[in-house]
């Protein structure tokens, strides 16, 4: 239900190998080992629910692309942290919410959803059938640089943005291709690499990166440690971000990050990090549809913890409420 935890540094050198692999039982005991194997993952919990349980889990590809199938007739739960893949899935039946810590959004039939890959999760999933898809986060990025000014920026993507069924049709197309790519050429081919290129570009047409405009003032060399604690403070706005934790990211001292920050963007650190989830807080509401939206859910996921206070900054940056922002 979410992605492996191994990484790998940036630094790294990284070789392409084949995947494929089978685990099934009958035994909730053998899930739990299996699949929580697959994702290192902990806590895990399996149970019988109706009928006669099984699990069968397998995967085919390389390791920068991979698809995958994993059913269960019974009940898993577990947590997971963030690792080296981007993980698409989908149900086909049954039940599960990829998320039960936060964002508490179930999954629904047929409709591909990536799974939080930038902090821990813990999942349920119940009787279930569902499709999944690994992609590995250094060649999304490589395919992304061809698309976007990505720079040296980590890629951040909000697992929670509403899909636009064309690039769903365009997804489901490139899966198509990359199924007929393994069948007839095998990973080893060109026709394989190729598709699960473009499995990648359809990918990031579902889920297109967040790339925030950084302010002018950081693009000279001189400001490249300043730089990096406001690209970080972009990559993890949700997160309840110190000072200490930026001075530690810039390599600065405290004292010096708040400095920078006032003297070159004329905010402190906290300030930049307010403005930059209202601004999240801003694009959600845009994209979001009113009849099934919260201004509370979506001001809670992006860190403001007092709605009245967050709805008057809110007012103050944009010269509107965010329920005004949400009824567009």
């Amino acid at each position: 239900m979410s992605a492996p935890t191994s990484s790998d540094g940036p630094g790294d050198e990284q070789s392409v190998t084949p995947v494929r692999f089978e685990v099934a039982g009958t035994e909730p005991e053998a899930a739990v080992r299996d699949l929580a194997g697959i994702y290192a993952g902990k806590q895990w919990l399996s149970r019988r629910t109706e009928g006669e349980y099984s699990y069968r889990y397998t995967a085919v590809g390389d390791s920068e692309v991979s698809m995958r199938r994993s059913t269960m007739n019974g009940f898993l739960r577990g947590a997971s942290t963030p690792g080296n893949e981007l993980v698409m899935g989908w149900l086909t039946s049954g039940s599960g919410v990829p998320d039960t810590l936060r964002d508490r959004v179930p999954l629904r039939i047929g409709q591909p959803t990536l799974f939080a890959a930038h902090r821990e999760v813990v999942f349920v999933a119940a009787d279930y059938d569902q499709q999944l898809v690994h992609l590995d986060r250094r060649f999304v990025r490589e395919v992304a640089s061809e698309r976007f000014d990505v720079g040296t920026r980590d890629l951040r993507f909000d697992h929670l943005r509403p899909t636009e069924s064309a690039a769903v049709r365009h997804w489901r197309d490139s899966l198509g291709a990359l199924s007929r790519a393994l069948r007839e050429g095998g990973t080893d081919s060109l026709v394989w690499h190729e598709a699960k290129r473009q499995t990648a570009d359809a990918f990031l047409r579902v889920v297109p990166p967040q790339l925030d405009r950084l302010p002018a003032e950081l693009l000279h060399p001189r400001q490249a440690k300043l730089r990096a604690a406001v690209e970080y403070v972009h990559a993890h706005p949700e997160d309840p971000i110190t000072i200490a934790e930026l001075a530690r990211v810039a390599g600065l001292s405290v004292r010096s990050v708040q400095e920078s920050f006032r003297r070159t963007l004329g905010v402190s650190p906290l300030t930049y990090l307010r403005q930059v989830r209202l601004d999240r807080v801003h694009d959600e509401l845009l994209a979001r549809d009113p009849r099934t939206a919260s201004v509370g859910a979506v001001a809670t996921r992006w860190g403001f913890a007092h709605l009245g206070r967050f709805s008057a900054a809110y007012a103050e940056r944009f010269g509107e409420y965010p329920k005004q922002t949400l009824r567009r």
